[in-house]
């Protein structure tokens, strides 16, 4: 198991570089980008990209404006004509566009690879630090919608697959169907309309995960009003994983159920409960468990984007989202970077619960 492993992590080298070399070589080819943001500012059709371009925008006027001859370098940006080609210069030096692309990589590589990611173009702060804000939003509704939703689905599949046909079974489908056609934001407005203050009922919080005064509130008023704020939110984002993860224990239970040993397990005169959870659990749950590592990444990092904004809570979904609209680079690639890191940390970690559940299970005979 060592050396499937060790293989494993050397594995993830290349992963991670194909990933960020096509990303970074598709951002090349992207319209805009930072220094476009600055010139669309001083423009005047743009706003927000540049709190912390060289310390304030009095520098700018006196550094920009219809001053000096226009040069090449002007023609490469969009709307950059009257402007000094030495302060473009300037500009694309501060972004690190003076150097060649190849070089701006592989420096970008080096530096991750010690976690160093820099600072955000437009904010005056480092994008570790950003990070580390946004992250408790993230984690929250990340680790509690996959926990709610397996500790929901799991008993509520095995359930519908031994009574599979009954009208318990075809009442329960018909509502998980309908569950999984909802799409989660069109869901998320409706709670917000029933019971956040939109047309009928103010009982739950619309935004932030805590209220204010929350550090000073008692511990037990701390727990009780962080899952008050978190309810709507996990309820809008679990309904499609939870039909999802319904379904598929149901039918792992379903095809091991027909199996030959369980009708053995049965003639020994075996309980149904010794049946089912000493027979049949750990071999049902090996395709629950294949499924767990892309419903925790998505949810923790990619599927919550729009619920973030419904909500108005802050978390790594959104900041990505922004970061993308800004050309905010580094926070751009930081974030991708860390999302494929814990991607294929999440499957190794998967891979190696399979052999904890079925130890028949042996990675060392197989290729990686």
């Amino acid at each position: 198991m060592t050396a499937y492993i060790i293989r494993r992590i050397l594995f993830m080298i290349p992963t991670i570089f194909g990933i960020m070399l096509v990303s970074f070589c598709v951002v090349q080819f992207a319209p805009g980008g930072p220094v476009e943001r600055v010139i669309a500012q001083l423009s005047g059709s743009d706003t927000g990209a540049t709190s912390r371009i060289s310390g304030s925008s009095g520098d700018f006027g006196a550094r920009g404006g219809m001053q000096g001859p226009q040069g090449d370098i002007n023609s490469k940006y969009r709307g950059a004509q009257g402007l000094d080609p030495e302060f473009i210069k300037s500009l694309e030096k501060q972004f690190g566009f003076d150097k060649p692309a190849y070089e701006r990589f592989f420096i970008m590589l080096g530096n991750y690879l010690r976690f160093d990611f820099g600072k955000s173009y437009f904010r005056d702060v480092t994008v570790i630090q950003l990070i580390k804000e946004k992250l408790p939003v993230s984690i929250s509704l990340g680790i509690w919608m996959t926990l709610l939703s397996y500790l929901i689905s799991i008993p509520l599949g095995i359930r519908k697959a031994v009574r599979d046909g009954s009208p318990f079974d075809t009442w329960t489908s018909g509502v998980i169907i309908i569950g999984y056609a909802i799409p989660g934001f069109l869901f998320a407005i409706l709670l917000i309309i029933l019971f956040a203050g939109g047309s009928f009922f103010q009982i739950f919080p619309l935004r932030g995960l805590t209220s204010d005064g929350w550090s000073q509130f008692p511990l037990w008023h701390k727990i009780l009003d962080y899952f008050w704020h978190l309810t709507l939110p996990i309820i809008s984002m679990g309904l499609a994983a939870f039909a999802t993860m319904t379904l598929l224990t149901k039918n792992s239970f379903l095809e091991e159920l027909r199996k030959q040993y369980v009708l053995t397990a049965r003639a020994k005169g075996c309980s149904e409960t010794q049946v089912l959870y000493g027979h049949i659990f750990r071999n049902a749950m090996m395709l629950v468990i294949a499924g767990f590592p892309a419903a925790f990444v998505s949810a923790f990092f990619a599927g919550s984007l729009l619920i973030e904004t419904i909500f108005s809570l802050d978390g790594l979904g959104l900041l990505s989202f922004e970061s993308v609209l800004n050309r905010d680079y580094p926070v751009v690639f930081a974030n991708l970077y860390i999302f494929a890191l814990v991607g294929l940390v999440v499957n190794l970690i998967s891979d190696l619960t399979y052999t904890w559940i079925d130890p028949r299970i042996d990675f060392e005979t197989r290729e990686v």
